[in-house]
Protein backbone atom coordinates (compact mmCIF):
# COMPACT_ATOMS: atom_id res chain seq x y z
CA UNK A 1 0.00 0.00 0.00
CA UNK A 2 1.46 3.50 -0.18
CA UNK A 3 0.34 6.95 -0.97
CA UNK A 4 -1.92 8.29 -4.22
CA UNK A 5 0.49 9.01 -7.29
CA UNK A 6 1.22 12.29 -7.55
CA UNK A 7 -0.57 13.62 -10.65
CA UNK A 8 -0.74 16.91 -12.73
CA UNK A 9 -3.90 16.64 -14.13
CA UNK A 10 -5.52 14.48 -11.46
CA UNK A 11 -6.97 16.61 -7.85
CA UNK A 12 -6.12 14.31 -4.84
CA UNK A 13 -8.13 14.21 -1.83
CA UNK A 14 -6.65 14.31 1.69
CA UNK A 15 -8.06 11.88 4.12
CA UNK A 16 -6.80 8.96 6.15
CA UNK A 17 -8.31 6.14 5.15
CA UNK A 18 -9.63 2.61 6.72
CA UNK A 19 -7.34 -0.48 6.41
CA UNK A 20 -7.64 -4.06 5.17
CA UNK A 21 -9.82 -5.12 7.77
CA UNK A 22 -12.33 -2.49 7.70
CA UNK A 23 -13.03 1.33 8.86
CA UNK A 24 -11.43 2.45 11.19
CA UNK A 25 -10.43 5.63 12.90
CA UNK A 26 -8.26 7.86 11.14
CA UNK A 27 -6.75 9.36 14.19
CA UNK A 28 -5.38 5.82 15.40
CA UNK A 29 -3.50 5.42 12.37
CA UNK A 30 0.15 5.82 12.38
CA UNK A 31 0.96 9.15 10.23
CA UNK A 32 4.13 7.50 8.39
CA UNK A 33 4.60 10.70 6.42
CA UNK A 34 4.67 13.01 9.38
CA UNK A 35 7.69 11.48 10.74
CA UNK A 36 6.60 8.96 13.33
CA UNK A 37 10.35 7.47 15.03
CA UNK A 38 10.98 4.51 12.71
CA UNK A 39 11.39 2.39 15.75
CA UNK A 40 7.77 2.89 16.61
CA UNK A 41 6.63 2.24 12.88
CA UNK A 42 8.52 -0.70 13.02
CA UNK A 43 7.50 -1.88 16.22
CA UNK A 44 3.68 -1.62 15.11
CA UNK A 45 2.09 -5.07 13.71
CA UNK A 46 1.48 -5.10 10.32
CA UNK A 47 -1.76 -4.31 8.83
CA UNK A 48 -2.93 -3.21 5.62
CA UNK A 49 -2.95 0.47 6.13
CA UNK A 50 -4.19 3.35 4.75
CA UNK A 51 -2.10 6.57 4.95
CA UNK A 52 -2.84 10.46 3.23
CA UNK A 53 -2.42 10.89 0.29
CA UNK A 54 0.28 13.16 0.05
CA UNK A 55 0.37 16.91 -1.11
CA UNK A 56 2.48 18.96 -3.17
CA UNK A 57 4.66 21.29 -1.31
CA UNK A 58 3.21 24.70 -0.57
CA UNK A 59 6.47 25.69 -3.04
CA UNK A 60 7.13 23.16 -5.72
CA UNK A 61 11.30 23.60 -7.05
CA UNK A 62 10.81 24.54 -10.54
CA UNK A 63 12.55 22.43 -12.50
CA UNK A 64 15.40 24.58 -14.19
CA UNK A 65 17.45 24.51 -17.36
CA UNK A 66 20.01 23.15 -15.72
CA UNK A 67 18.26 20.17 -14.04
CA UNK A 68 17.11 19.50 -17.50
CA UNK A 69 20.82 19.92 -18.89
CA UNK A 70 21.89 17.47 -16.32
CA UNK A 71 19.63 15.11 -17.25
CA UNK A 72 19.97 15.15 -20.95
CA UNK A 73 23.91 14.64 -20.47
CA UNK A 74 23.22 11.79 -18.22
CA UNK A 75 21.06 9.68 -21.32
CA UNK A 76 17.67 11.13 -20.51
CA UNK A 77 15.43 12.18 -23.68
CA UNK A 78 11.73 13.28 -23.05
CA UNK A 79 9.18 11.41 -25.45
CA UNK A 80 8.55 13.87 -28.48
CA UNK A 81 4.67 13.44 -28.50
CA UNK A 82 2.38 15.29 -26.03
CA UNK A 83 1.19 12.36 -23.79
CA UNK A 84 -2.41 12.62 -23.72
CA UNK A 85 -3.17 11.39 -20.13
CA UNK A 86 -5.74 13.17 -17.94
CA UNK A 87 -4.80 11.24 -14.76
CA UNK A 88 -1.04 10.38 -15.73
CA UNK A 89 0.80 7.95 -16.80
CA UNK A 90 0.68 4.83 -14.39
CA UNK A 91 1.72 1.25 -14.76
CA UNK A 92 3.53 0.29 -18.36
CA UNK A 93 3.61 -2.54 -19.95
CA UNK A 94 5.47 -3.98 -22.76
CA UNK A 95 3.25 -5.97 -25.10
CA UNK A 96 5.07 -8.36 -27.25
CA UNK A 97 4.32 -6.49 -30.97
CA UNK A 98 6.91 -4.43 -29.32
CA UNK A 99 4.08 -0.84 -27.81
CA UNK A 100 4.05 -0.47 -24.63
CA UNK A 101 0.81 0.06 -22.78
CA UNK A 102 0.38 2.76 -20.28
CA UNK A 103 -2.82 3.26 -18.00
CA UNK A 104 -4.26 6.44 -17.17
CA UNK A 105 -4.12 7.01 -13.84
CA UNK A 106 -7.63 6.57 -11.45
CA UNK A 107 -9.51 6.09 -15.08
CA UNK A 108 -9.73 3.08 -16.84
CA UNK A 109 -8.26 4.46 -20.20
CA UNK A 110 -4.87 3.19 -21.79
CA UNK A 111 -2.76 4.14 -24.30
CA UNK A 112 0.36 2.88 -26.46
CA UNK A 113 3.28 4.20 -27.16
CA UNK A 114 4.80 2.94 -30.69
CA UNK A 115 8.54 3.72 -31.87
CA UNK A 116 8.71 5.10 -34.85
CA UNK A 117 9.80 3.44 -37.79
CA UNK A 118 13.66 3.34 -37.39
CA UNK A 119 12.44 1.70 -33.81
CA UNK A 120 12.83 4.84 -31.52
CA UNK A 121 10.40 5.03 -29.00
CA UNK A 122 11.95 8.97 -28.10
CA UNK A 123 10.01 10.20 -31.36
CA UNK A 124 6.92 7.39 -31.01
CA UNK A 125 3.40 7.94 -30.98
CA UNK A 126 0.90 7.78 -28.86
CA UNK A 127 -3.04 5.75 -29.38
CA UNK A 128 -5.70 5.25 -27.35
CA UNK A 129 -6.56 1.92 -26.81
CA UNK A 130 -9.71 0.17 -25.56
CA UNK A 131 -10.98 1.48 -21.97
CA UNK A 132 -11.76 -1.02 -19.26
CA UNK A 133 -14.71 -1.75 -17.73
CA UNK A 134 -16.67 1.49 -17.27
CA UNK A 135 -16.69 0.78 -13.57
CA UNK A 136 -12.71 -0.04 -13.29
CA UNK A 137 -10.29 1.93 -12.91
CA UNK A 138 -7.49 0.36 -10.55
CA UNK A 139 -4.14 2.34 -8.91
CA UNK A 140 -1.74 -0.44 -7.74
CA UNK A 141 -2.77 -3.73 -8.33
CA UNK A 142 -1.31 -7.18 -9.99
CA UNK A 143 -0.69 -7.35 -13.26
CA UNK A 144 1.24 -9.65 -15.81
CA UNK A 145 1.53 -10.36 -19.77
CA UNK A 146 0.73 -13.86 -20.25
CA UNK A 147 2.01 -16.36 -22.59
CA UNK A 148 -0.31 -15.77 -25.11
CA UNK A 149 0.40 -12.33 -25.14
CA UNK A 150 -2.52 -11.07 -23.36
CA UNK A 151 -2.27 -8.76 -20.52
CA UNK A 152 -4.10 -9.14 -17.46
CA UNK A 153 -4.88 -6.74 -14.86
CA UNK A 154 -6.59 -8.02 -10.91
CA UNK A 155 -7.72 -5.72 -8.02
CA UNK A 156 -6.88 -2.04 -7.29
CA UNK A 157 -6.14 -0.49 -3.83
CA UNK A 158 -7.73 1.96 -5.31
CA UNK A 159 -10.73 2.19 -7.62
CA UNK A 160 -11.40 6.24 -8.95
CA UNK A 161 -8.92 6.85 -6.85
CA UNK A 162 -10.71 5.71 -4.17
CA UNK A 163 -9.56 3.52 -1.67
CA UNK A 164 -11.75 -0.13 -2.00
CA UNK A 165 -8.87 -2.92 -2.38
CA UNK A 166 -11.60 -4.10 -5.50
CA UNK A 167 -11.92 -7.44 -6.38
CA UNK A 168 -12.56 -6.40 -10.10
CA UNK A 169 -10.02 -7.61 -12.80
CA UNK A 170 -9.52 -7.80 -16.82
CA UNK A 171 -7.66 -9.18 -19.21
CA UNK A 172 -6.66 -7.33 -22.38
CA UNK A 173 -6.67 -9.04 -26.00
CA UNK A 174 -4.31 -6.75 -28.31
CA UNK A 175 -5.49 -8.28 -31.38
CA UNK A 176 -9.32 -7.78 -30.63
CA UNK A 177 -7.96 -4.42 -28.67
CA UNK A 178 -10.97 -5.53 -25.88
CA UNK A 179 -11.24 -5.63 -22.14
CA UNK A 180 -13.07 -8.80 -20.75
CA UNK A 181 -13.63 -8.92 -17.07
CA UNK A 182 -12.01 -11.63 -14.57
CA UNK A 183 -13.60 -12.49 -11.50
CA UNK A 184 -11.38 -13.06 -8.48
CA UNK A 185 -10.72 -16.31 -6.91
CA UNK A 186 -13.51 -17.81 -4.75
CA UNK A 187 -13.96 -16.94 -1.65
CA UNK A 188 -11.84 -13.85 -1.92
CA UNK A 189 -13.53 -10.78 -0.45
CA UNK A 190 -10.63 -8.13 -1.35
CA UNK A 191 -7.74 -8.68 -3.63
CA UNK A 192 -6.57 -4.64 -3.44
CA UNK A 193 -2.60 -4.34 -4.34
CA UNK A 194 -1.87 -7.71 -4.34
CA UNK A 195 1.33 -9.66 -6.19
CA UNK A 196 1.50 -11.67 -8.91
CA UNK A 197 3.79 -13.99 -11.71
CA UNK A 198 3.86 -15.71 -14.35
CA UNK A 199 5.50 -19.02 -13.53
CA UNK A 200 7.71 -21.07 -15.81
CA UNK A 201 5.02 -23.58 -17.44
CA UNK A 202 3.26 -20.11 -18.14
CA UNK A 203 0.50 -20.04 -15.26
CA UNK A 204 -0.58 -17.01 -13.54
CA UNK A 205 -0.03 -16.71 -10.12
CA UNK A 206 -1.82 -13.98 -7.87
CA UNK A 207 -1.21 -12.89 -4.04
CA UNK A 208 -4.08 -12.18 -1.81
CA UNK A 209 -3.23 -8.63 -0.57
CA UNK A 210 -4.50 -8.94 2.99
CA UNK A 211 -4.00 -12.86 3.64
CA UNK A 212 -1.67 -15.27 3.06
CA UNK A 213 -3.71 -17.04 0.14
CA UNK A 214 -2.52 -17.60 -3.28
CA UNK A 215 -4.54 -18.82 -6.36
CA UNK A 216 -3.31 -19.92 -9.78
CA UNK A 217 -5.39 -19.15 -12.99
CA UNK A 218 -6.64 -21.62 -15.28
CA UNK A 219 -6.63 -19.22 -18.29
CA UNK A 220 -8.73 -21.78 -20.62
CA UNK A 221 -11.15 -21.85 -18.63
CA UNK A 222 -11.14 -18.54 -16.50
CA UNK A 223 -11.17 -20.36 -13.15
CA UNK A 224 -8.93 -19.80 -10.62
CA UNK A 225 -7.06 -23.08 -7.78
CA UNK A 226 -6.07 -22.13 -4.13
CA UNK A 227 -2.50 -22.41 -4.15
CA UNK A 228 0.78 -22.31 -1.98
CA UNK A 229 0.55 -23.90 1.90
CA UNK A 230 2.76 -23.18 4.55
CA UNK A 231 3.10 -19.36 3.92
CA UNK A 232 4.71 -18.04 7.58
CA UNK A 233 2.87 -14.28 7.01
CA UNK A 234 0.47 -11.97 4.98
CA UNK A 235 1.00 -11.45 1.31
CA UNK A 236 0.79 -7.22 2.13
CA UNK A 237 3.77 -5.37 0.44
CA UNK A 238 5.77 -8.03 -0.32
CA UNK A 239 7.40 -8.24 -3.89
CA UNK A 240 7.70 -11.44 -5.79
CA UNK A 241 10.87 -12.73 -7.63
CA UNK A 242 11.31 -15.49 -10.44
CA UNK A 243 14.33 -17.38 -9.81
CA UNK A 244 16.18 -19.95 -12.46
CA UNK A 245 14.98 -23.06 -10.62
CA UNK A 246 10.97 -21.85 -11.28
CA UNK A 247 10.86 -20.95 -7.04
CA UNK A 248 9.50 -17.68 -6.08
CA UNK A 249 11.34 -15.52 -3.74
CA UNK A 250 10.07 -13.30 -1.49
CA UNK A 251 11.25 -11.31 1.27
CA UNK A 252 9.01 -11.30 4.43
CA UNK A 253 7.63 -7.43 5.80
CA UNK A 254 5.55 -9.07 8.66
CA UNK A 255 7.82 -11.66 9.83
CA UNK A 256 11.38 -9.52 9.86
CA UNK A 257 13.94 -10.85 9.26
CA UNK A 258 12.76 -13.70 7.06
CA UNK A 259 12.63 -14.73 3.48
CA UNK A 260 10.59 -17.90 1.86
CA UNK A 261 10.49 -19.33 -1.52
CA UNK A 262 7.29 -21.02 -3.11
CA UNK A 263 8.35 -24.26 -4.88
CA UNK A 264 5.13 -24.77 -7.83
CA UNK A 265 6.30 -28.38 -7.66
CA UNK A 266 5.42 -29.06 -4.25
CA UNK A 267 2.88 -26.10 -3.96
CA UNK A 268 4.56 -24.51 -1.13
CA UNK A 269 6.21 -22.01 0.84
CA UNK A 270 9.19 -22.75 2.68
CA UNK A 271 12.45 -20.40 4.78
CA UNK A 272 14.71 -19.10 2.40
CA UNK A 273 16.78 -17.72 5.37
CA UNK A 274 17.25 -15.14 7.50
CA UNK A 275 18.31 -11.66 6.11
CA UNK A 276 21.37 -9.93 7.84
CA UNK A 277 19.91 -7.03 7.80
CA UNK A 278 16.41 -5.40 8.18
CA UNK A 279 15.31 -3.66 5.14
CA UNK A 280 11.64 -2.79 5.94
CA UNK A 281 10.55 0.96 7.40
CA UNK A 282 6.83 2.15 7.36
CA UNK A 283 5.56 -1.58 6.30
CA UNK A 284 7.43 -0.64 3.52
CA UNK A 285 10.30 -2.54 1.21
CA UNK A 286 11.91 -1.76 -2.06
CA UNK A 287 12.15 -3.66 -5.63
CA UNK A 288 13.79 -7.01 -5.41
CA UNK A 289 15.76 -7.59 -8.82
CA UNK A 290 17.08 -11.12 -9.98
CA UNK A 291 21.14 -10.25 -11.79
CA UNK A 292 22.35 -12.77 -14.72
CA UNK A 293 24.68 -14.34 -11.86
CA UNK A 294 21.76 -15.38 -9.85
CA UNK A 295 22.03 -13.00 -6.99
CA UNK A 296 18.86 -11.16 -6.28
CA UNK A 297 19.37 -7.36 -5.05
CA UNK A 298 16.56 -6.12 -2.42
CA UNK A 299 16.77 -2.43 -1.87
CA UNK A 300 15.64 -1.69 1.29
CA UNK A 301 13.32 1.58 3.02
CA UNK A 302 15.49 2.23 5.19
CA UNK A 303 18.63 2.83 3.58
CA UNK A 304 20.03 -0.66 3.79
CA UNK A 305 20.10 -3.48 1.49
CA UNK A 306 20.53 -6.99 0.65
CA UNK A 307 21.58 -9.53 -1.64
CA UNK A 308 20.18 -13.46 -2.12
CA UNK A 309 22.64 -15.76 -3.84
CA UNK A 310 20.06 -18.43 -5.43
CA UNK A 311 22.76 -21.09 -6.19
CA UNK A 312 23.88 -21.14 -2.37
CA UNK A 313 20.47 -20.21 -0.74
CA UNK A 314 22.57 -17.23 1.49
CA UNK A 315 22.09 -13.68 2.32
CA UNK A 316 24.40 -10.88 2.53
CA UNK A 317 24.30 -7.25 3.23
CA UNK A 318 24.73 -4.96 0.33
CA UNK A 319 25.83 -1.28 0.41
CA UNK A 320 23.66 1.23 2.22
CA UNK A 321 22.20 4.42 0.12
CA UNK A 322 23.50 7.05 1.12
CA UNK A 323 22.06 10.25 3.14
CA UNK A 324 21.50 13.53 1.94
CA UNK A 325 20.59 17.00 3.53
CA UNK A 326 16.89 15.77 3.76
CA UNK A 327 17.17 12.25 5.19
CA UNK A 328 18.44 9.26 5.05
CA UNK A 329 17.84 7.67 0.94
CA UNK A 330 15.86 4.21 0.68
CA UNK A 331 13.24 2.66 -1.05
CA UNK A 332 9.98 2.66 0.26
CA UNK A 333 7.87 1.31 -2.52
CA UNK A 334 9.64 2.37 -5.68
CA UNK A 335 11.20 0.41 -9.28
CA UNK A 336 13.93 -1.30 -10.35
CA UNK A 337 14.92 -2.45 -13.98
CA UNK A 338 17.58 -5.03 -14.82
CA UNK A 339 19.74 -3.01 -17.58
CA UNK A 340 21.31 -5.16 -20.46
CA UNK A 341 25.10 -4.79 -19.02
CA UNK A 342 23.64 -6.94 -15.71
CA UNK A 343 23.30 -3.71 -13.67
CA UNK A 344 20.19 -2.03 -11.34
CA UNK A 345 19.18 1.16 -12.08
CA UNK A 346 16.82 2.04 -9.08
CA UNK A 347 15.57 6.06 -7.53
CA UNK A 348 15.62 6.40 -3.52
CA UNK A 349 14.67 8.97 -1.96
CA UNK A 350 14.80 10.84 1.85
CA UNK A 351 12.23 9.22 4.40
CA UNK A 352 8.63 7.96 3.34
CA UNK A 353 7.08 9.19 0.44
CA UNK A 354 9.30 12.03 0.10
CA UNK A 355 11.25 14.00 -2.51
CA UNK A 356 13.58 14.57 -4.41
CA UNK A 357 14.72 11.67 -5.72
CA UNK A 358 18.45 10.08 -6.18
CA UNK A 359 19.38 7.53 -9.29
CA UNK A 360 21.57 5.08 -8.49
CA UNK A 361 23.27 2.13 -10.42
CA UNK A 362 24.08 -1.35 -8.33
CA UNK A 363 26.85 -2.98 -9.88
CA UNK A 364 26.99 -6.02 -8.09
CA UNK A 365 29.08 -4.27 -5.18
CA UNK A 366 28.10 -0.84 -4.84
CA UNK A 367 25.40 2.05 -5.94
CA UNK A 368 26.78 4.41 -8.40
CA UNK A 369 24.82 7.67 -8.54
CA UNK A 370 23.61 8.67 -11.70
CA UNK A 371 21.98 11.67 -13.02
CA UNK A 372 18.26 11.20 -13.37
CA UNK A 373 15.34 12.50 -15.20
CA UNK A 374 14.48 16.29 -14.87
CA UNK A 375 11.59 15.83 -12.72
CA UNK A 376 13.15 13.64 -10.16
CA UNK A 377 13.71 17.24 -7.90
CA UNK A 378 9.96 16.40 -7.38
CA UNK A 379 9.35 12.68 -7.12
CA UNK A 380 9.38 10.51 -4.80
CA UNK A 381 11.13 6.71 -5.45
CA UNK A 382 7.28 4.98 -5.06
CA UNK A 383 5.88 7.59 -7.87
CA UNK A 384 8.43 6.44 -10.37
CA UNK A 385 7.68 3.51 -12.56
CA UNK A 386 10.66 2.14 -14.87
CA UNK A 387 10.32 -0.32 -18.06
CA UNK A 388 12.99 -1.80 -19.92
CA UNK A 389 12.72 -1.37 -23.34
CA UNK A 390 13.38 -4.38 -26.56
CA UNK A 391 16.08 -1.20 -27.49
CA UNK A 392 17.97 -1.78 -24.14
CA UNK A 393 16.57 1.56 -23.14
CA UNK A 394 14.32 2.37 -20.40
CA UNK A 395 11.13 3.92 -20.15
CA UNK A 396 10.13 6.22 -17.50
CA UNK A 397 7.03 7.61 -15.84
CA UNK A 398 6.24 9.68 -12.94
CA UNK A 399 2.51 10.35 -12.76
CA UNK A 400 3.22 13.66 -14.71
CA UNK A 401 3.02 13.88 -18.76
CA UNK A 402 6.73 14.17 -18.89
CA UNK A 403 7.91 10.96 -20.37
CA UNK A 404 11.76 9.99 -20.23
CA UNK A 405 13.24 7.54 -22.37
CA UNK A 406 17.01 6.47 -20.57
CA UNK A 407 19.97 5.41 -22.69
CA UNK A 408 22.45 3.57 -20.75
CA UNK A 409 26.14 3.97 -22.14
CA UNK A 410 27.62 0.05 -20.98
CA UNK A 411 27.14 -2.50 -23.72
CA UNK A 412 24.98 -5.47 -23.61
CA UNK A 413 25.82 -9.02 -21.98
CA UNK A 414 25.52 -10.47 -24.88
CA UNK A 415 26.80 -13.93 -23.56
CA UNK A 416 23.01 -14.05 -22.48
CA UNK A 417 21.13 -13.11 -25.74
CA UNK A 418 19.09 -15.32 -27.44
CA UNK A 419 20.19 -17.62 -29.58
CA UNK A 420 17.77 -18.46 -32.85
CA UNK A 421 18.31 -22.05 -34.06
CA UNK A 422 15.47 -22.36 -36.34
CA UNK A 423 13.38 -19.83 -38.41
CA UNK A 424 11.85 -19.76 -41.69
CA UNK A 425 13.91 -18.52 -44.63
CA UNK A 426 11.10 -17.06 -46.29
CA UNK A 427 7.81 -15.11 -44.67
CA UNK A 428 4.86 -13.61 -45.91
CA UNK A 429 3.55 -10.67 -44.70
CA UNK A 430 -0.11 -11.14 -42.83
CA UNK A 431 1.17 -14.96 -41.99
CA UNK A 432 2.23 -17.47 -38.93
CA UNK A 433 5.73 -18.79 -38.30
CA UNK A 434 7.46 -20.38 -35.46
CA UNK A 435 10.95 -19.56 -33.85
CA UNK A 436 12.99 -21.57 -31.82
CA UNK A 437 16.24 -21.37 -30.03
CA UNK A 438 17.52 -20.79 -26.74
CA UNK A 439 17.76 -18.26 -23.87
CA UNK A 440 14.61 -16.73 -25.67
CA UNK A 441 13.41 -15.61 -21.58
CA UNK A 442 16.30 -13.31 -20.95
CA UNK A 443 17.35 -14.17 -17.33
CA UNK A 444 15.24 -12.02 -15.65
CA UNK A 445 11.53 -11.04 -15.27
CA UNK A 446 13.72 -7.76 -14.82
CA UNK A 447 11.64 -4.83 -14.14
CA UNK A 448 10.45 -4.99 -10.21
CA UNK A 449 8.44 -2.78 -8.18
CA UNK A 450 6.78 -5.01 -5.48
CA UNK A 451 3.01 -5.75 -4.53
CA UNK A 452 1.68 -2.64 -6.31
CA UNK A 453 3.09 -3.00 -9.92
CA UNK A 454 3.98 -6.14 -12.15
CA UNK A 455 5.86 -5.06 -15.44
CA UNK A 456 8.03 -8.16 -16.02
CA UNK A 457 9.13 -9.06 -19.63
CA UNK A 458 10.69 -12.50 -19.47
CA UNK A 459 9.19 -13.27 -22.81
CA UNK A 460 10.41 -13.05 -26.65
CA UNK A 461 9.96 -10.28 -29.02
CA UNK A 462 10.90 -10.96 -32.94
CA UNK A 463 12.09 -7.58 -34.59
CA UNK A 464 12.34 -7.45 -38.50
CA UNK A 465 14.50 -4.78 -40.07
CA UNK A 466 14.40 -4.46 -43.32
CA UNK A 467 17.96 -4.19 -45.13
CA UNK A 468 16.93 -1.37 -48.23
CA UNK A 469 14.98 1.17 -45.87
CA UNK A 470 16.49 0.09 -42.59
CA UNK A 471 12.67 0.50 -40.97
CA UNK A 472 11.48 -1.65 -38.28
CA UNK A 473 8.87 -3.66 -37.64
CA UNK A 474 7.70 -6.41 -34.61
CA UNK A 475 5.83 -9.06 -34.80
CA UNK A 476 3.65 -9.65 -32.69
CA UNK A 477 4.93 -12.95 -30.53
CA UNK A 478 2.74 -15.24 -28.73
CA UNK A 479 2.18 -19.36 -27.38
CA UNK A 480 5.55 -18.75 -26.08
CA UNK A 481 6.72 -22.45 -24.88
CA UNK A 482 8.76 -21.31 -22.11
CA UNK A 483 8.03 -18.81 -19.04
CA UNK A 484 10.82 -18.86 -16.51
CA UNK A 485 14.47 -17.66 -16.72
CA UNK A 486 17.82 -18.57 -17.34
CA UNK A 487 17.08 -21.59 -19.34
CA UNK A 488 19.95 -23.07 -22.14
CA UNK A 489 16.59 -25.57 -23.11
CA UNK A 490 15.37 -25.47 -26.42
CA UNK A 491 11.94 -22.92 -26.87
CA UNK A 492 9.88 -21.57 -28.78
CA UNK A 493 7.47 -18.95 -29.86
CA UNK A 494 4.63 -17.49 -32.09
CA UNK A 495 5.36 -14.78 -34.30
CA UNK A 496 2.49 -13.07 -36.73
CA UNK A 497 4.38 -11.10 -39.61
CA UNK A 498 2.39 -7.62 -39.82
CA UNK A 499 0.32 -7.32 -43.05
CA UNK A 500 1.71 -3.83 -43.27
CA UNK A 501 5.35 -4.91 -43.11
CA UNK A 502 7.97 -3.82 -46.16
CA UNK A 503 8.24 -6.87 -48.56
CA UNK A 504 11.82 -8.16 -49.49
CA UNK A 505 15.58 -9.39 -48.06
CA UNK A 506 15.54 -8.26 -44.42
CA UNK A 507 17.05 -9.34 -40.67
CA UNK A 508 15.28 -10.99 -38.30
CA UNK A 509 16.54 -10.96 -34.69
CA UNK A 510 15.07 -12.26 -31.23
CA UNK A 511 15.16 -9.48 -28.64
CA UNK A 512 15.07 -10.85 -24.53
CA UNK A 513 15.51 -8.30 -21.85
CA UNK A 514 16.54 -5.49 -24.22
CA UNK A 515 19.02 -8.04 -25.27
CA UNK A 516 18.92 -8.65 -29.63
CA UNK A 517 20.00 -12.33 -30.92
CA UNK A 518 22.29 -12.56 -34.15
CA UNK A 519 20.11 -11.61 -37.48
CA UNK A 520 18.80 -14.21 -39.81
CA UNK A 521 18.49 -13.46 -43.03
CA UNK A 522 14.90 -13.63 -44.53
CA UNK A 523 12.78 -12.21 -46.88
CA UNK A 524 9.58 -11.09 -46.94
CA UNK A 525 6.58 -11.76 -49.07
Amino acid sequence: MRHLVRLTLLSVTTALMAGCGGGSNPASLPNEAAGASSAARESTPLVHRRHTPPLPPPIRRHVTAADRARARAGGWQPVTAQAPFTGGPGSEFLMTDGTVLVSDTCTSSWFSLSPDKNGNYVNGTWTQRASLPSNYAPLYFASAVLADGKLIVNGGEYNFCKTTETTLGAIYDPVANTWTPVSPPSGWPKVGDAQSAVLSNGTYMMGNCCSSAQALLNEATMTWTAAGGGKADANSEEGWTLLRNGNVLTVDVSDVPNSEAYSPSANAWSTAGQLPVRLIAASEIGPQTLQPNDNVFVAGANGHTAVYAAKSGTWTQGPDFPAVASGQLGVADGPSTLLTNGQVLLPASPGIYQSPSYFFVFNGKKLVSIPGPPNEVNDSSYNIRLLLLPTGQVLETDGSNDVEVYTPGARPEMKIAPLITSVPATLVHGSTYKVVGKRFNGFSQANAYGDDDQQATNYPLVRITNNATGHVFYARTHGHSFMGIGSSASVSTMFDVPAGIETGASSLVVVANGIPSAPASVTVQ
